[in-house]
């Protein structure tokens, strides 16, 4: 081990600066715009790839953004870690909140970050993440401590939804064949509390379109004789939850898992209260589904959210319009055994019975996602927990997050392997916002910990 933390040491700054190069392409899959920077950044995870000792290296064509494909074989006897990550990242819209332009990487010390982060878009979600495989590969290839054979599946269309990866799995069933899948797309408690995350929600996502007139009115000479569908819509809305914040769709809650009381005492264990979300986020009081902590309710139980909603005149100054239509994008994220497909018909099929006769309601779906518990026995998780106990000097604590990772029900359903999500984000990092940073110490700290995996879960597996 001392030869891996040595090597880390005096290679540390390369590290960081070839993150930086791959933070400054653009890869933002959602604009075609970009779609030249999301090939020149397969392009270079490649490269670096081939550089740090892959073979069979290669830009795989999908329906849309390319897949990049990597192994090193050493052993058949030896068993097979499959790693996933994406390249390509959100927009950073809203530009004017940042403060420093967002695919220019610059190093600031945080609070939870006083070593200093990185901030740039995808710093943590997921270049950040994903590169630190990619250095732990290199830096097992160059102390001659590989453990496992190695295969690398780095995608492109992550945060639009994976919509080719499916067709890409059942087309490559052989050369993904492998013994574990690890994800680096996740988080930890803290830098002093590690933890290891063995649940992610699943997510029904759609969009409504309310209809009242056939178009725009002046609200003087219709207002009140005619349905308004931006208020419509804001009612149909309010009426999805009651007083408790519970959830008002008939059905909804039928399949929910419920989770012990033993479970949900050993998640309580986790130092986290109502003062980790009202104090970073300055808010004057939580707010939730009555009867659960904060930490349940974003983790093992169900919501929903309203992620957009927009309508009529909304320049500057006035105009008295009655809007013809009004618009909404709402998010439902899920817990075992709710399924995704079950859940949209359930809402659609609600929304619509709601709707008065002065509209037309138009539900489109989006995409779904399973949600997915890894068990605690497994020897992946085993081996990741025995890695961060020797890289930290603490045992991780299990934790379910709230968020959707969808392909990792898919993995197993397709390439029938159990998925290890190991990420060293901190909730703070702020991904999918404007400011995104990831740590320095969480990037060294990966690559520094995931030989270790390597090295247990062979173990493990003899």
């Amino acid at each position: 081990m001392s030869n891996i933390n040595n090597y880390i040491a005096e290679n540390k700054d390369r590290f960081l600066e070839e993150l930086f190069d791959l933070l400054r392409i653009p890869s933002i899959s959602a604009d075609s715009a970009y779609n030249d920077d999301v090939a020149r950044t397969a392009e270079l995870v490649k490269q670096r790839l081939e550089e740090a000792g892959a073979d069979k290296v290669e830009i795989c064509p999908t329906g849309g953004h390319p897949m990049v494909y990597g192994e090193k074989m050493i052993d058949p006897n030896l068993p097979t870690v499959l790693v996933y990550g994406h390249y390509d990242v959100q927009p950073p819209d809203p530009i004017e909140l940042w403060d420093n332009p967002p695919f220019e990487p610059i190093i600031k010390t945080t609070e939870a970050h006083p070593e200093g982060a990185i901030f740039a878009r995808g710093a943590c979600d997921d270049k950040g993440q994903m590169y630190m495989h990619v250095k732990a590969f290199e830096v097992m290839m160059k102390t001659d401590t590989l453990a496992c054979n190695v295969k690398f599946m780095i995608e492109g269309e992550e945060e639009v939804g994976s919509e080719n990866l499916e067709a890409f799995l059942h087309d490559n069933v052989e050369k993904l064949k492998a013994d574990v899948i690890v994800i680096s797309d996740t988080g930890i408690i803290a830098n002093d509390t590690p933890s290891i995350t063995v649940g992610l929600r699943g997510l029904s996502y759609l969009e409504i379109e309310v209809t009242g007139p056939n178009r725009d009115l002046h609200s003087g000479l219709y207002g009140g004789a005619v349905g308004n569908p931006i208020n419509i819509l804001s009612k149909m809305i309010a009426s999805l939850t009651d007083e408790d914040n519970h959830i008002t769709i008939p059905g909804f809650y039928d399949k929910v898992a419920v989770i012990s009381s033993e479970e949900r005492a050993e998640m309580a264990k986790a130092p986290v209260d109502d003062s980790n979300y009202i104090e970073p986020l300055e808010l004057g009081a939580v707010e939730g589904e009555a009867g659960y902590s904060s930490l349940e309710r974003v983790s093992i139980r169900p919501t929903l959210d309203v992620n957009g909603i927009w309508g009529g005149y909304t320049g500057e100054g006035a105009k008295t319009v009655l809007p013809s239509k009004a618009y909404a994008k709402i998010s439902m994220r899920l817990v075992p055994h709710q399924e995704s497909d079950e859940i949209t018909e359930l809402f659609t099929k609600h929304f619509q019975d709601i709707a008065p006769d002065s509209v037309k309601v138009k539900v489109t779906p989006h995409h779904g996602g399973t949600p997915y518990v890894t068990p605690t026995d497994f020897i992946g998780y085993q081996a990741a927990k025995k890695a961060i106990e020797a890289s930290f000097g603490k045992t991780p604590i299990p934790v379910r997050s709230g968020g959707s990772i969808p392909i990792v029900a898919l993995f197993e359903e397709v390439l029938g392997l159990k998925s290890v999500l190991m990420g060293f984000g901190l909730d703070s990092d702020a991904i999918h916002s404007p400011n995104e940073h990831y740590g320095v110490f969480n990037y060294v700290k990966g690559i520094e910990t995931i030989p270790l995996f390597y090295k247990y879960f062979a173990e493990l597996k003899r």
